[in-house]
């Protein structure tokens, strides 16, 4: 028989995305091998994101003051802005090196089956971002999947009225990659977002 308080440790960590029954007990028996000390570093860990977290007002990027970082950072080309579907995808874009403008986090796709609709996105914030002027580039950096390219064709249509340029991340065959081995949605993307030689 377990104990209560190592069944409802597993049974947390099985509620977290990718953590099944099995991962969950060995999480657990983790946590109880370790010094106590580090044990609770973890739960003070867990206990200060959920205190100090927040969305950045401008951006809704995840923050601990009202703006994040980026948005603070004065050297960032504010005429750009690159839309993404979620946090962890502007970190992706921001680890590549290669874009020093700024972002705007849907916290989300327009999903329909799932119930989500653009009024349960930032798209409203993005808009009035663009009003302010200044803008001259947004960048739809949303997931190449139905509900991602639904949502940058949405976006696209509400901005189409606004004297920037609208683009999208380029996809297709990937560098050092072989034709015979891509799949037919990747070569299709390729051809179609084709350029100049």
């Amino acid at each position: 028989m377990i104990s209560e308080s190592v069944s409802r440790l597993i049974e947390e960590f099985s509620k977290l995305p990718g953590i099944g029954k099995k991962t969950a007990e060995r999480l657990t028996y983790h946590v109880l091998r370790v010094h106590e000390a580090e044990a609770l570093q973890l739960a003070e860990a867990i206990r200060n994101i959920k205190l100090n977290v927040r969305y950045c007002e401008e951006c809704y990027n995840l923050a601990e003051t009202e703006q994040c970082a980026i948005c603070r950072d004065s050297r960032r080309d504010r005429s750009r802005i690159c839309v993404v579907e979620q946090p962890r995808d502007l970190i992706s874009l921001e680890n590549t090196g290669s874009y020093s403008g700024s972002y705007h986090v849907l916290l989300g796709r327009i999903a329909p089956l799932e119930g989500i609709g653009p009024e349960q996105l930032t798209i409203d914030r993005l808009i009035e971002r663009v009003q302010q002027g200044g803008v001259k580039e947004v960048i739809m950096a949303t997931n190449p999947t139905v509900e991602g390219d639904g949502t940058a064709l949405h976006i696209s249509n509400l901005l189409a009225e606004f004297p920037l340029e609208i683009t999208r991340l380029a996809r297709g065959v990937t560098a050092g990659s072989v034709l015979e081995f891509a799949n037919r949605e990747v070569l299709t993307d390729a051809l179609t977002g084709r350029q100049k030689f």
